[in-house]
């Protein structure tokens, strides 16, 4: 048997147009699967299906605000019925970052806004519970391939920051992002004893992926990490094909850690 092989099998990508998004549209669409991208961003999803993924039959991808409840039960409408009630792949990546430009986000603690707090828990953690409850609805009487939910964490929901790295730079570390990360981990765990043995959940948890950040936090941030260097794309792949197809077919409830070492040291 060909434990990659995921032809006939869907998956669903939140932040779908996103740098992880897309590698891990990439990785599934490699192991021969149909893939659904799922984003707010309307124009960078025309781009992708109109460009990258032109011509390709097994891309789809649908418009939805994860900070809205009804819109996500509309999106996983859309889902069932691109897919014919099938479902194999949940991968919850979409989140609010460090990056994002929001009211009362990356400054000093006193002054981070609770309202964005909120909304960071709203799109970093009550979505994915959302989502994984419908996604659970398309997976659990399905007989094959695969069913497996892949939610995205951080370091930063394991350990504290080191606030120094961001000094100098217009970069940041949110109380409200460790939180919701923390959170989602733990969702993992409770999903992963709930939903067995017709689903499997397990979580993947990133460490700082170079794309182009300030060379001094980039210097002090290798400084810190083992294998010497931030992630890139590249090395988010191989976990997305292990935990998504039968690679991993007895695990469950597990944080696969991507950090070059970080939380060891």
């Amino acid at each position: 048997m060909q434990l990659q092989n995921m032809q006939n099998c869907w998956a669903l990508i939140t932040g779908g147009s996103g740098h992880v998004g897309q590698t891990a549209a990439d990785t599934l669409l490699e192991l021969g699967a149909s893939v659904i991208l799922l984003d707010r961003d309307s124009e960078s999803l025309k781009e992708l299906t109109l460009n990258k993924y032109k011509g390709v039959e097994n891309v789809h991808a649908i418009v939805c605000d994860l900070a809205n409840e009804s819109a996500i039960a509309e999106a996983m409408k859309s889902v069932a019925n691109i897919t014919e009630h099938k479902l194999n792949v949940l991968v919850n990546n979409a989140a609010f970052v460090g990056t994002d430009k929001l009211t009362g986000w990356c400054v000093p603690f006193e002054q981070q806004a609770i309202d964005t707090f909120n909304d960071c828990l709203k799109v970093n953690l009550s979505a994915p519970f959302l989502l994984s409850q419908l996604a659970f609805e398309l997976m659990k009487n399905q007989e094959q391939g695969s069913k497996s939910i892949i939610n995205i964490s951080s370091i930063y929901g394991v350990v504290g920051p080191k606030i120094e790295l961001y000094e100098g730079t217009d970069m940041g570390n949110p109380a409200a992002y460790a939180a919701s990360k923390a959170g989602l981990m733990q969702l993992t765990r409770w999903m992963s004893a709930n939903v067995a043995p017709s689903v499997r959940v397990n979580n993947i948890v990133l460490g700082g992926i170079e794309r182009g950040q300030p060379d001094t936090f980039v210097e002090k941030y290798n400084a810190n990490v083992p294998l010497a260097r931030m992630a890139t794309e590249e090395d988010v792949k191989g976990a997305i094909a292990y935990l998504s197809s039968d690679l991993s077919s007895y695990m469950t409830g597990q944080s696969l850690f991507l950090d070059g070492g970080w939380t060891v040291v």
